[in-house]
């Protein structure tokens, strides 16, 4: 059993404020887990893929026209070389120091995380817990292309270089908070698979997808970390489970139904102790109309829907995290607030309701 969350609050990391103190302000006081802010308003340094590029080789940011791609062209040999033996010092089971911060973030890549950091030094106590978050490989290597505008995913040399790249991050976000948290959440995010299946994507392989992520995720559980991963659409959820994730994420507003589609996998996994993290306060222009009853009424459907498939209700209440659908980045500022004011109400309402 990992714990037992019954509707603590997180969220996904992005968020539209132009003030990294007020961001970290917000996610702090009406988060049960707080993490650090992903702020787009500061530019392309902080946008989802190109926060987390320092330290992967053969990476261009062309900042005059506002993207990011890999150049393939050339030998690139001595830098990949390069790259394999600073993660083996840190990452081999046997001899490696674990010390992941030659792919640390710097703070011109996030002001969130440092803003974050400084303000959990300034707390007596340790916190619960804190969560942290790394764009996923298969959102990474299907979004960013190379030279001549091909995903990089398709480059298997390239994309393992990725799948290490990111989870030597994860794991030097852990280590960096694991002084300010009792356990440290890190979340997978990875959008991209909401289009697993179809046609765009029909070459991408189940098995390398669960192969690809349960990489990553065996990089969080290395630190004691608990692995999450986010998806804001409908996908085959079973491959989160089948990679061994503690915490699925996903949208419960807009697609709660889906994941009783998987009962047989969603069952097993928490009975094992794993946690469903329901994103059921919407990201979207419905937060307007959105009110603590109205998302009560909205929740307790999709859950119960889950029940009728043969889950423990209980269970379904003990193993549950309330986030938001999506994060908030794209929102307008005051949207977003009322999703924070909007998630502290719920939760509150949904732990006394059930006497947690």
């Amino acid at each position: 059993m990992l714990f037992n969350p019954k509707f603590l609050s997180t969220a996904i990391g992005s968020a539209p404020f132009e003030d990294q103190e007020y961001a970290v302000d917000v996610f702090i006081s009406t988060l049960d887990i707080p993490c650090w802010p992903q702020l787009s308003y500061f530019g392309l340094n902080e946008q989802m893929e190109v926060q987390y590029s320092e330290g992967i080789p053969r990476i261009i940011i062309d900042r005059e026209k506002g993207r990011m791609y890999f150049d393939t062209s050339g030998d690139y040999s001595e830098e990949f070389a390069e790259f394999y033996e600073t993660y083996m010092a840190a990452m081999d089971t046997d001899d490696g120091s674990g010390d992941c911060s030659a792919l640390a973030i710097t703070p011109d890549f996030s002001k969130g995380i440092y803003s974050f950091e400084k303000r959990l030094e300034e707390k007596s106590v340790k916190s619960a817990f804190v969560k942290v978050q790394t764009t996923g490989p298969c959102s990474f290597g299907l979004t960013i292309v190379d030279e001549n505008k091909r995903a990089i995913y398709y480059n298997e040399e390239f994309r393992d270089v990725i799948v290490k790249a990111l989870a030597m991050k994860c794991r030097w976000q852990i280590q960096k908070f694991q002084p300010y948290a009792e356990k440290v959440i890190c979340f997978i995010d990875e959008p991209i698979l909401s289009g697993f299946g179809s046609s765009t994507y029909v070459s991408v392989k189940r098995e390398d997808v669960v192969e690809h992520l349960k990489e990553v995720i065996d990089a969080i559980h290395a630190d004691n970390g608990l692995a999450g991963i986010h998806c804001c659409g409908n996908t085959e959820w079973s491959i989160l489970i089948d990679a061994g994730v503690d915490i699925v994420n996903f949208d419960a507003f807009e697609y709660g139904e889906t994941i009783a589609i998987y009962p047989g996998h969603v069952k097993k996994h928490l009975e094992q102790g794993g946690i469903l993290a329901w994103g059921i306060v919407p990201t979207s222009t419905a937060i307007k109309e959105q009110t603590v009853n109205s998302l009560e009424t909205h929740f307790e459907k999709v859950m119960d829907n889950l029940a009728a498939r043969g889950i423990d209700k209980q269970l379904i209440t003990e193993q549950a995290i309330i986030t938001p659908s999506c994060g908030t980045g794209s929102m307008a500022p005051e949207d977003a607030d009322k999703v924070f004011e909007m998630i502290e109400l719920f939760t509150k309402r949904m732990k006394e309701k059930y006497n947690y």
